[in-house]
């Protein structure tokens, strides 16, 4: 008998961060990986940095607000956010030691073999870099740096969020006291500049390097004392109060601004600074000696992408890959006839993201199109889905995008996106309030000879032609009735209609969604305790929806055998006797960033197979506007199923969760190996090569050792 009690007990369940920091770690480790090409595991070293950034700015600066506020709720695995901060705080710490014991002892030895080397101190230098980098600095750098003393008449100023500095002390010989002083190292520079060379071996050296050792140009008439770099981390986690904001867009402007100069939560250093120095640092930035990280090597590792863009090194890094033509889809022919005939599945980056571009492009030059409704969240900079958009309203098409300002770190962007299309004469919303509309769905009404038609773009990832080439996602062109009623229903219900009673085909959050969720979990067990086989396979981003996951273990203790691709954060635990023993959890971390959404369900035979933009997690689930909709067509319901069994079998990439909750790859012994995203990589291929030959494209399956 089923004892519902364990649901409730915290022990079954772990907490978010700490979960946060396990799939960072899995990140590192690609770093330590030396079967990896030595300029992607610099790649991986720099997305840990960046990552751990974002997680300070966001999530450990959300917990330092929850204990100013003397919040003690508890989370899902028990803790109070005092109890988390003393969970995470020494494993972040520990988690930067190892980035840098990496980068020390792995990454430069191997990269200076490899014919680059980074110089570390001006000691370092010939004779004819020295002129080279003095050059450098009196030409290019000088002009560009504002030094910064304080004293009584001068207050510390104001640091940037994640600026790098350089802080000294300064002696003054007339007055005979000692001062402060920082200077900005300016972003508007190239922080790596590469130095000329004799030999075989290419070098390379920091700006803040070249200032550092410069610094008595800036300060004349004063004695340097001591020199270091210094980078603040604040509190980046905007608070908006939609209710009582009279215009949206200026209140998130507003924030954005304020957000620069939040409290500071995080202060780097190097490991060496001077104690003078530091104390001097603390008292002016407020911080306490938790919030210093020593760290013994290069501040902010984000500076490594720009190593990995090097030219010349490419026998060093991954062959790029191309996105490769959608099967069975003519660039000839209009994209709405073919789309009119069969729903058509991409699966990006493998695939190209054209057919969306064309999609919109196509729509905004139709004569016979009356209107495009769009969803966007994250575009790129130069977007020509945007530049589409503007040019539909341009014409006379009725055009209404919903623009979310608050898409975190990309409202900036956003808001320059939205004021072009109000100028292109598109009618633009924001989304309803209290809520993120985090859905990725796109609408064409066109009028034909049998009426008005609808069309609809669904999909996993956002409306950013940069971005997918990198990550991984889904989509699906539809010109189904019972859908496009749906797509407009979701439009109507943005821009201000109440919602509709029911949905045709489409699940949608926030009233929705979990809900439906739940139901076809509870489905699967009800199957398995009559004795009917019963299966769940979901790939998501994160799982912590605590509704969810007990509704999972419940499943399990039934029978179901449920499989889990969790990229990130997952509060499950598996292996706990009578409640997770059916469940397995995998994490992929590869050449792209797996960002999919597919959830399969087996009902009895007659399989459901369903992707959206939706994560299974609380924000998701309960605080944004996501859509999550069926493939029903058999042949691209299979196309799903072929991708969820080929990351199943990944050997390769795949991090196992074990039930103490570390993630290990497989052991390999009698495993033929797989790398899932290599595999659709070379399909993908395969199948462009067979449609350029005109040959029908055939079921790809993996290649066995006895192959």
């Amino acid at each position: 008998m089923f004892d519902k009690k364990q649901l409730e007990k915290y022990d079954n369940y772990y907490n978010r961060e700490y979960s946060w920091l396990l799939f960072n770690y899995r990140i590192l480790n690609e770093a330590k990986d030396k079967a990896i090409p030595l300029f992607e595991r610099i790649k991986f070293l720099s997305i840990t940095a960046s990552n751990l950034d974002e997680f300070f700015m966001i999530r450990v600066a959300s917990l330092y607000d929850l204990v100013d506020a003397d919040v003690t709720k508890k989370d899902i695995a028990g803790l109070t956010p005092k109890e988390q901060l003393e969970l995470i705080i020494p494993e972040t710490k520990e988690m930067m030691n190892a980035q840098y014991t990496t980068l020390n002892r792995s990454l430069l030895p191997a990269l200076e073999s490899n014919g680059l080397k980074l110089i570390k101190s001006y000691e370092e230098l010939t004779e004819k870099q020295s002129k080279y980098v003095d050059k450098y600095f009196e030409r290019e750098v000088y002009p560009v740096l504002t030094p910064m003393a304080v004293d009584s008449s001068r207050p510390f100023p104001l640091i940037s969020n994640k600026t790098l500095n350089i802080g000294a002390l300064i002696h003054d010989k007339k007055k005979d006291v000692v001062d402060i002083a920082t200077v900005q190292v300016p972003s508007v520079l190239p922080r790596v500049i590469e130095l000329p060379t004799e030999g075989d071996v290419r070098e390379i050296i920091l700006l803040e390097e070249i200032i550092e050792k410069n610094l008595n140009k800036l300060f004349l008439n004063y004695e340097i004392i001591c020199a270091h770099p210094y980078r603040i981390m604040r509190n980046a986690d905007l608070t908006i109060d939609e209710e009582d904001a009279a215009d949206l867009l200026k209140e998130i402007e507003k924030q954005i601004k304020q957000r620069a100069w939040g409290e500071v939560i995080k202060l780097e250093i190097e490991a060496d600074m001077d104690k003078r120095l530091l104390k001097e640092l603390k008292k002016q930035l407020q911080v306490s000696a938790d919030a210093v990280y020593k760290i013994n090597g290069p501040l902010d590792l984000t500076f490594l992408m720009k190593v990995n863009g090097l030219d010349g090194f490419e026998h060093l890094k991954y062959k790029k890959y191309t996105p490769q033509p959608v099967q069975g889809l003519n660039r000839e022919e209009s994209i709405f006839d073919q789309i009119k005939r069969k729903d058509i599945l991409l699966h990006h980056p493998y695939d190209e993201f054209t057919p969306v571009v064309d999609f919109i492009k196509q729509a905004a030059v139709d004569p016979n199109v009356l209107a495009i409704k769009q969803t966007l969240y994250r575009v790129s900079g130069n977007s020509p889905i945007v530049a589409a958009l503007a040019q539909a309203a341009e014409n006379g098409k009725q055009v209404t995008v919903l623009v979310e300002l608050k898409a975190r770190f990309d409202e900036e962007n956003n808001i320059i996106w939205a004021r072009k299309l109000e100028k292109a004469g598109c009618h633009v919303i924001y989304g309803l309030v209290g809520l993120k509309t985090h859905s990725k769905i796109a609408l064409v009404v066109r009028r034909e000879e049998e009426g008005i038609k609808r069309y609809v773009h669904l999909g996993t990832g956002n409306y950013n032609d940069i971005t997918a080439k990198l990550y991984t996602d889904m989509g699906m062109l539809t010109a189904s009735d019972s859908i496009g009623e749906d797509a407009t229903a979701v439009f109507n219900m943005l821009s201000g209609y109440s919602e509709p009673p029911a949905w045709n085909k489409l699940m949608v959050a926030p009233i929705w969604l979990k809900d439906r969720f739940v139901s076809l979990i509870k489905r699967e067990t009800e199957n398995a305790r009559a004795g009917k086989e019963a299966r769940i396979i979901a790939k998501m981003n994160s799982l912590c929806d605590p509704v969810i996951i007990k509704a999972l273990y419940e499943a399990s203790n039934a029978g179901v055998k449920i499989e889990l691709i969790i990229r990130g954060i997952c509060c499950l635990k598996t292996g706990i006797k009578d409640l997770s023993e059916n469940i397995t959890v995998r994490s992929i971390v590869g050449n792209f960033l797996e960002h999919s959404r597919i959830f399969y369900f087996y009902n009895n035979g007659f399989e459901d197979v369903y992707m959206g933009s939706a994560d299974w997690m609380p924000r998701n689930l309960d605080k944004r506007v996501e859509i999550t909709f069926p493939v029903e067509d058999e042949d691209l319901k299979k196309k799903v199923m072929e991708i969820l069994h080929i990351q199943l079998a990944d050997t390769l990439k795949a991090h196992i969760m074990q039930p103490d909750g570390s993630y290990e790859k497989q052991d390999l012994r009698g495993r033929d190996k797989l790398e899932a995203q290599d595999f659709f990589c070379k399909q993908a291929m395969n199948t462009a090569s067979e449609d350029d030959k005109k040959v029908v494209s055939r079921v790809f399956v993996p290649r066995t050792k006895s192959e």
